[in-house]
């Protein structure tokens, strides 16, 4: 059993609409959620079981109407000052959750047979979350009001989650009203009670800073030293509380933080093991939530004493989650503390290290903090999973460039045996992979081969798809290039073509390629690497690089019309990546706007007569040929919307790019469409997962294409589209027919 006094999550005004009630539900993760007045006062529970009764009854629902409608006010309660006993038997199978009420009738805490995920705030705590990172302020502020505020924005600037304090009453603590340090104490003591004497802030002065953190977005939270501390505290509202390595054996404070419900952070500095189970018991007997923080009590702590080899210890003493608070030179312990487990780092944060007190000298200072938070969070994207190992999307590029597959060595007819003597092993890896050598041998040919040709899994296997008429509501076709044009053109009912040149695509004559006019839509989809490894960027801060970008862009425009004489007389889309990529880390957000306004001038540079160019939606981390970046522009919807306003312009939506946009920063992606479709001219259709996982099948990602299809049928119903599976073209265009089978379901 667990007593929790931070029920927010499980709370919600009566008058709340039933949707925002089941938006609560699925984020609580416990199925069940308590209705309350303005007051306070509990007026009635609705679990999802109550919504799944009411629909088997036929009961229809308004989305949109209160909650108290649709609630259960048979709900099991207790007093607040019921006993444990009966608390502990109280809760069963049936009964998960039950809300101790104070004397009117409102929640004061909840208690739970199985507590589930703790959370600080906002912030769910535990493996598969990322790491709590305080920053430790105490007492650096030395006593100002004024340099604990510019304490708390750099500790936001840095990418902290939690902004920490301290509070002691000094009378209670020390039993000496004058506030001084006596005669008689330790030179150790004197100096540690004159600095806390004069740099404590007031009380009056926590709470505007507690305030403050509030207002700027950053968790608060504070160590109570003391007993009247800890309730002074409890009257502000804190949402947990940190236990002191030195109070770790004062089981009395400890007790006394448990009975708020708050979840405790608890540092074990300075303590043997068997002090730290004995609080561990004391927290658990009170029915705790807690993590322990591994921590050596040394400013600084020499390295050789930190031992973060213990925090798996630590882990099994609490069978709970752990973390760890430094006090070493540096911040590359913290990072190697994330990576041995611990889910909560604690780190001081100072202004200026040289500054009165010897909290400063081992404290980070705001641009090492941030370092500290960036490499944690690198760190934790490395850690990943110990899921079974799958081939990311860089390595599938590279894996094609450098691997290996399996080749036919002659011609031969559909219907005769494969044999061994025909079948090599050659590079590029586009074919299968060389262990399907055996099973590939004594098959019979599906199709007619030609020497050199690849073998694909549909060789082996039965499901082989081909390319059919289709029908949609919108245009589309395939994309395609100059060698595959005869071949893969006339396979269906396209619209048109989108050519997908590469730089020396660029230097070939298409009269080679092209014998005849075609009734078909031009599109070309221009490079975005060219010869000399240049990238196009027409936002490039170097004026050179970005002259040869104009340039290169300008031949694309002139090879499309020449293009332009073999296809039908529309004007053709040219589809450009127009650049703003990064090597380390994305740009500052306030530069966007200047960089797309860049672009916008380079486009004016280039001659567009007869052709319409579009820049297409960027995922947050493209693939240049097996190397990763960091794009900043074409991402946020917002920016589209105001340069398609500004300057003119129609924009491509790559879908798949746009979905990893959406998981990178937290975007809804009908949310992108409804701002960015209006200006859509053309579609690249693909489906997407996680933040660089591009280009997938349709149905094997995250997209909901029936919700995708409605949206675009309204917003967009003019834009012409393409499937862009990578290596769609594979096997005859294999990848191709798939998409558009899948899709014709929904792009009707």
């Amino acid at each position: 059993m667990i007593i929790d006094g931070n029920f927010s999550r499980f709370i919600i005004f009566e008058e709340e609409s039933l949707v925002a009630t089941l938006e609560k539900i699925n984020s609580n993760k416990k199925r069940i959620i308590f209705l309350v007045t303005e007051s306070g006062r509990l007026t009635g529970a609705f679990t999802d079981g109550d919504l799944r009764r009411q629909i088997t009854r036929g009961i229809k629902f308004d989305l949109g109407a209160p909650i108290k409608l649709f609630a259960n006010s048979d709900f099991f309660s207790l007093p607040e000052k019921a006993p444990q006993e009966l608390i502990r038997k109280s809760l069963n199978e049936r009964i998960a959750v039950i809300p101790l009420l104070d004397d009117h009738g409102r929640i004061v805490r909840l208690a739970f047979s199985d507590p589930g995920e703790l959370w600080i705030g906002d912030h769910p705590i535990g493996d598969g979350h990322p790491s709590f990172i305080i920053a430790e302020i105490g007492n650096n502020h030395n006593g100002s009001l004024t340099l604990a505020k510019q304490l708390v924005d750099a500790a936001i600037e840095a990418g902290a989650n939690c902004a920490k304090f301290q509070l002691r009453t000094m009378s209670e603590l020390y039993g000496n009203p004058s506030f001084t340090g006596s005669e008689t104490d330790d030179l150790g003591v004197q100096y540690t009670r004159d600095l806390l004497d004069r740099f404590q802030l007031q009380r009056s002065e926590l709470r505007e800073i507690f305030d403050y953190c509030s207002k700027k977005g950053i968790l608060p939270l504070c160590t109570p030293w003391d007993l009247e501390s800890l309730n002074f505290l409890e009257e502000y509202g804190m949402v947990a509380y940190k236990l002191a390595s030195a109070d770790l054996t004062n089981h009395e404070l400890i007790e006394a933080m448990a009975k708020t419900g708050r979840p405790i952070i608890a540092s074990t500095g300075m303590s043997t093991e068997a002090e730290i189970t004995g609080a561990v018991k004391t927290l658990k007997e009170n029915n705790a939530q807690f993590i322990l923080l591994h921590c050596n009590s040394t400013y600084p702590a020499p390295f050789k004493d930190v031992n973060l080899n213990y925090l798996g210890r630590l882990k099994e003493i609490g069978n709970c989650s752990v973390g760890y608070s430094g006090h070493e030179r540096g911040f590359h312990i913290p990072i190697a503390a994330v990576g041995k487990g611990a889910c909560v780092i604690e780190k001081h944060l100072t202004l200026d290290k040289q500054m009165e007190g010897n909290d400063h000298r081992v404290s980070l200072l705001p641009d090492e903090f941030s370092q500290m938070v960036s490499l944690i969070r690198e760190t934790e994207l490395a850690l990943g999973s110990a899921n079974p190992r799958m081939i990311t999307q860089g390595e599938m590029m590279n894996r094609e460039v450098l691997g290996k597959s399996l080749v036919i060595d002659c011609d031969l007819p559909a219907g005769r045996q494969i044999t061994s003597e025909m079948v090599k092993i050659r590079s590029p890896g586009k074919g299968l992979a060389p262990y399907w050598r055996e099973e590939l041998i004594g098959k019979t040919a599906k199709r007619d081969f030609s020497t050199g040709d690849f073998f694909f899994l549909s060789d082996i296997r039965e499901d082989r798809v081909e390319a059919r008429p289709y029908q949609f509501s919108r245009p589309f076709g395939i994309p395609i290039r100059y060698h595959d044009f005869e071949s893969l053109a006339g396979k269906s009912n396209f619209d048109l073509v989108e050519f997908h040149l590469s730089y020396k695509d660029m230097a070939e004559v298409p009269d080679r390629f092209l014998s005849r006019r075609a009734d078909l839509r031009l599109v070309v989809h221009s490079p975005e690497l060219f010869e000399g490894d240049h990238i196009m960027d027409l936002c490039a801060a170097d004026a050179s690089y970005r002259a040869r970008s104009i340039s290169e862009l300008q031949r694309v425009i002139d090879i499309t019309r020449q293009l332009g004489h073999y296809f039908s007389p529309d004007i053709p889309k040219i589809i450009i990546n127009a650049g703003g990529y990064s090597m380390d880390r994305f740009l500052d957000p306030s530069i966007r706007d200047d960089l797309h306004d860049l672009v916008a001038e380079s486009l004016s540079k280039v001659d567009q007569a007869g052709v319409n160019i579009l820049p297409q939606t960027m995922p947050p981390f493209p693939w240049h040929f097996g190397c990763q970046r960091f794009y900043n522009l074409f991402i946020h919807p917002h920016d589209i919307d105001r340069f398609c306003e500004r300057h003119n312009y129609q924009i491509c939506i790559d879908t798949s790019h746009s979905q990893l946009t959406c998981n990178q920063f937290d975007i809804e992606f009908r949310e992108f469409i409804k701002i960015t479709a209006k200006h859509c001219s053309h579609l690249h259709i693909a489906d997407a997962v996680g933040v660089d996982g591009e280009g997938l099948q349709i149905g094997d990602g995250q997209l909901d294409f029936g919700d995708f299809a409605k949206q675009i049928a309204n917003l967009a119903p003019e834009a012409s589209f393409i499937p862009e599976i990578w290596q769609g073209h594979k096997n005859d265009g294999e990848g191709f027919w798939v998409a558009l089978e899948r899709l014709e379901k929904w792009l009707v």
